[in-house]
């Protein structure tokens, strides 16, 4: 039986806190609340502590309100209630946290703070009581770096609503003990959340691999290819994902994100994967933090108009085209094509659409279109699934043959999907985001921080990506992507699209794959 597969089988209810021990919960913000919510409906006993007085009381008031609202709404009952109020009670002194099984802590973002805070507390508690932190920057293992028994610390990073949302980070320290990740594991998938394990490092795993996504939509943007509506629109309806980078950080705070990025590059030792965006931190500076200041990149005013993305007006479709090879991830597009009633013409070699004036419509490759000047290429971007895609993007230099643009429009339009066109960026946008967000998942694995799975699996219960990186790298193709950011590097020499020796490694096997 191998290490991994012993490991597996320790990940069972068996080893989890029982729901008849004390769970502690200390800060009554938002995040604090949650946790206290999850951990109660679980079963356990829970003590809410907070240090300004009256605060946890005022907190047991707002849970009680928040179990009689799902009474109402007919997803607890009446019973169920009157034991989980039975069970929740305040913490006027730390004290009383005494016989606690499991503390999270869910206070400020400060590092002193927190390990004053665990200091205290480990004079108070027995030395079997697990101790948590639910922080989403700073690192477990500092935190835990001055308690008299680290081992016991863990990290438990919850996402925000914690009772809706059913990721968790369990987070090792250095001096984390396996048995104590294990159980901590164990207590939050009895829990009914998703746990993922992961060793300490900067970001955890959500917030690490996701910085791509935001990072080159501010870079096409800064580039002056696309405004923030269209990029939106494009991440949105053509890549499969939930929000737009720009909707979203207005959704989260400018300010929020933003300091989750540097905190995240600073960390990196300013690692130009990772570099912030002089666009956004304008946009701090300014204070348009967002919704939350009733301005973003887009305006929340009252009445206020949401800017459209660019979207082509009306054009014809070819009545023929010519597929030179295989399309590679955009093959699927052949038999929509054909679907449309539009004939396909078949020839070796090129891996490119020919259209009838003889521009060559190409998939998203790092490249641009003002590079091959005499001649007449027009790039689509990466969709994640073609056909169910509602929008397609088009990317060209400024002095193409408005013909041959209007016959791109109107095939891709043939399909019923609205299209935008932008300006001629190397890997447009979904294309390089998606390998990027591939470069730093891969980059993640190989270095132990958490499995290819687990990775993935975060990725999309944490920020609701239509499918993991490493599973949609895999069937990109690891050749094409990694040969996509050689393009990118080659045309930004600054080593933020170089691709990592994880990807490379991959791209490698694939080749060996596919010529057995």
């Amino acid at each position: 039986m191998t290490t991994s597969e012993t490991a597996t089988e320790g990940q069972d209810h068996t080893a989890a806190i029982g729901p008849d021990r004390t769970v502690a919960v200390v800060g009554t913000g938002t995040m604090g609340q949650g946790i206290a919510q999850v951990a109660l409906v679980a079963g356990h006993p829970v003590r809410l502590y907070d240090s300004a007085p009256g605060r946890a009381a005022e907190a047991v008031a707002a849970l009680t309100a928040r179990l009689d609202r799902l009474v109402e709404k007919g997803r607890l009952d009446a019973a169920a209630r009157e034991a989980a109020v039975g069970r929740l009670h305040a913490a006027e002194d730390p004290a009383e946290l005494a016989d606690a099984s499991l503390v999270i802590e869910a206070i400020v973002e400060d590092l002193s703070v927190k390990q004053r805070l665990f200091a205290d507390l480990e004079k108070i508690v027995g030395d079997d009581t697990v101790l948590a932190t639910n922080t989403s920057s700073l690192s477990v293992t500092a935190i835990a770096g001055g308690l008299r028994l680290p081992g016991r610390f863990v990290g438990l990073h919850f996402f925000n609503p914690a009772p809706l949302l059913p990721l968790v980070e369990v987070v090792s320290g250095f001096a984390t003990d396996q048995d104590v990740a294990t159980r901590a594991y164990a207590t939050v998938k009895g829990w009914g959340k998703t746990p993922v394990r992961c060793a300490d490092t900067p970001g955890f795993i959500v917030n690490r691999v996701a910085r791509p996504f935001y990072a080159e939509a501010l870079r096409v943007y800064e580039e002056g290819a696309a405004d923030p509506a269209t990029i939106d629109a494009a991440l949105r309806e053509c890549g499969g994902f939930r929000m737009g980078p720009f909707e979203l950080t207005d959704l989260i705070g400018q300010d929020v994100n933003e300091a989750v990025t540097r905190s995240v590059w600073d960390s990196f030792f300013q690692d130009p994967k990772f570099t912030p965006s002089l666009a956004q931190r304008r946009l701090v500076e300014s204070g348009r933090l967002g919704r939350k200041s009733g301005h973003g990149w887009f305006s929340y005013a009252e009445g206020a108009e949401r800017p459209e993305p660019h979207t082509a007006a009306p054009a014809n479709a070819p009545e023929w085209i010519t597929v030179w090879g295989d399309l590679g991830p955009a093959e699927p597009l052949v038999g929509l094509f054909e679907a449309a009633g539009i004939t396909v013409l078949h020839k070796k070699g090129g891996g490119h659409i020919e259209l009838p004036s003889g521009a060559e419509l190409s998939l998203a490759d790092g490249e641009t279109s003002f590079e091959y000047a005499e001649e007449a290429i027009v790039y689509f971007d990466l969709a994640y699934d073609y056909a169910a895609a509602s929008r397609i993007v088009l990317s060209t230099r400024e002095d193409l043959d408005p013909a041959a643009l209007a016959e791109a429009v109107g095939l891709f339009q043939a399909l019923g999907k609205k299209v935008s066109v932008i300006g001629d960026v190397p890997g447009m946008i979904v294309a390089r985001t998606v390998a990027m967000l591939a470069d730093v998942a891969a980059d993640a694995v190989d270095r132990g921080v958490a499995t290819a799975e687990d990775v993935d699996t975060a990725m999309r219960l944490g920020v609701n990506y239509p499918a993991g990186p490493m599973e949609w790298a895999g069937r990109v193709g690891y050749r094409h992507t990694c040969g996509l950011l050689r393009e990118l590097h080659a045309r930004y020499a600054n080593g933020r699209y170089a691709p990592g020796l994880g990807l490379v490694r991959r791209a490698a096997a694939e080749d060996a794959e596919d010529s057995r």
